[in-house]
């Protein structure tokens, strides 16, 4: 037999989900109420049959005749203890005795039930008898009797409650279809608008309904992703763009002089062509290895963090790299982070190289401690990035005037790397305004270390 599988849909779910746990309620309550009725009946019984077995027994003691007045109850009889019946009312006239129960000693009551067969036809009796011990012969009990009811016979009271029970579960069950149905119409609405948006067409957007609800909060939610995606393809096919026309001038250089070289070997010495062509091959490799590394830092790659001191770090560049200035600095002791220590290097040499190509006379690096954060600054005295400039300059391949173009050198990744190795550290690389007013100030800051005195 093939196993039960729980529905997928969500309206399902939520539908016999809603439908079981009520149809746990109404058994439980339709078995209370049944027992709670049929205890109710049987109690409304007794207590019939024992007034009239009372008023029974007291016409019974002061009238002396063998036929007994009814009200309420017809079934009445006065029988002796060995069996006889002394009197009766006229439904029970010539009729034996209703039961042969007799109470026990130091009571007069006794309440039972009685059943009988006749016509093929079984019928049950709520019985009460009382004892007369004035009359003769050791006393006589007094009968009551009266049918029991349909509902605490058989089973008619346990269908009708069913039955009800199930009609309720089937309006609930289609009361919360229809709920669940309507609630999620914002949701179909959503799925058939964002089916429609296709990777080139990022631009548009999900339309946000006008009450506060969750669905519009989602939505919105949604519109942000939306826009964040879209930025991002803008950003990607831009540095796609860029990076075609980056790499397309060295090999076009490149191509050239080879081409030239080949078709007259004597045009221009080997050894000048193997240098250019050097050169161009160089700077292809430059930007490739930045495109990679750029990669790796969208993907989140990064090594095994340690504990760096940064003015060691950057006592240690300074000293290793050539520089065409004088590079003075400002290393305050004990400012150490957590993080990847090529990473780290790279994003210092990369500012570096940066503030030396730019440089008129000197750079200038200070590390130093600033509200739980560990800062350097590197300045140079420069041209200068303009303020409208200042964010620009961290795109990739970006460029500036001809005082900060690429024929400097440079790749024009440097700067987006350094920024993309920071955020990666949690921390923060900007352009900030020069202290004396002429060239270029990089800050960085990070977060100190935790083991940091």
């Amino acid at each position: 037999m093939a196993s039960w599988r729980r529905p997928r849909s969500i309206r399902a779910r939520a539908t016999l989900t809603t439908v079981m746990i009520f149809a746990v309620i109404l058994g439980i309550g339709s078995a209370a109420t049944s027992l709670a009725i049929r205890a109710w009946l049987s109690d409304r019984a007794v207590q019939l049959v024992s007034q009239a077995a009372r008023q029974a027994y007291e016409v019974n003691r002061r009238v002396n005749d063998d036929i007994l007045p009814t009200q309420q109850v017809r079934r009445l009889q006065v029988v002796a203890r060995d069996g006889r019946v002394l009197a009766a009312s006229l439904a029970m006239r010539g009729r034996p005795a209703i039961t042969r129960a007799w109470p026990p000693d130091n009571d007069n009551r006794v309440e039972t039930r009685s059943c009988a067969t006749r016509a093929g036809e079984r019928t049950c009796f709520v019985v009460v008898g009382l004892l007369d011990t004035n009359a003769p012969a050791g006393g006589v009990m007094v009968y009551a009797a009266t049918p029991e009811s349909a509902l605490v016979t058989g089973h008619t009271l346990e269908f009708g409650l069913a039955g009800l029970s199930l009609v309720l579960l089937a309006l609930l069950g289609w009361g919360t279809w229809r709920a669940v149905g309507r609630t999620l119409e914002p949701v179909d609405e959503m799925r058939e608008e964002m089916a429609s948006i296709s990777a080139s067409d990022l631009g548009r957007r999900l339309t946000v309904g006008d009450d506060e609800t969750e669905f519009c909060a989602l939505t919105r939610t949604i519109n942000t992703t939306l826009e964040r995606l879209d930025q991002a393809a803008e950003r990607q096919r831009r540095f796609v763009s860029d990076a075609s026309h980056e790499l397309r001038t060295p090999l076009t250089g490149l191509r050239t002089k080879l081409e030239l070289a080949l078709s007259d070997p004597e045009f221009e010495d080997h050894s000048q062509t193997i240098r250019s062509a050097l050169n161009d091959a160089e700077r292809l490799q430059a930007i490739v290895n930045d495109l990679l590394l750029l990669a790796h830092l969208d993907a989140g790659v990064t090594g095994d963090p340690e504990s760096i001191d940064l003015g060691e770090l950057v006592a240690g560049e300074v000293r290793r790299r050539p520089s065409r200035h004088e590079i003075r600095t400002h290393l305050a002791p004990d400012v150490v982070v957590r993080g990847d220590r090529l990473q780290l290097t790279r994003l210092l040499t990369n500012l570096l190289a940066n503030a030396d190509r730019h440089a008129a006379n000197k750079v200038d690096v200070h590390v130093a401690r600033q509200d739980g954060d560990a800062v350097i600054e590197i300045a140079d005295d420069g041209h200068g990035i303009p303020p409208e400039e200042r964010e620009r300059i961290f795109q990739r391949f970006a460029r500036l005037d001809s005082a900060r173009s690429r024929d400097a050198g440079g790749t024009g990744l440097g700067l987006p790397i350094a920024r993309d190795i920071a955020s990666a550290h949690q921390g923060v690389l900007y352009a900030a305004t020069s202290t004396n007013g002429q060239g270029a100030r990089l800050v960085l800051k990070l977060p100190l270390s935790l083991a940091t005195p």
